[in-house]
């Protein structure tokens, strides 16, 4: 039974890295559209 309990928190604790990196990776996605999104807003107004 010990076996299975360790392989259970293996298996979480490489599931909860897997999450973290993804939102990691999720906030890092929204920041640059939100960068991105200003950028070609002013690059849009500067024009007229």
């Amino acid at each position: 039974m010990a076996e299975f309990k360790s392989k259970l928190n293996k298996g979480h604790a490489f599931t909860s890295k897997c999450a973290s990196l993804v939102k990691e990776q999720r906030a890092r996605l929204y920041i640059l559209r939100r960068c991105a999104t200003m950028l070609c807003c002013w690059y849009i107004q500067g024009d007229e």
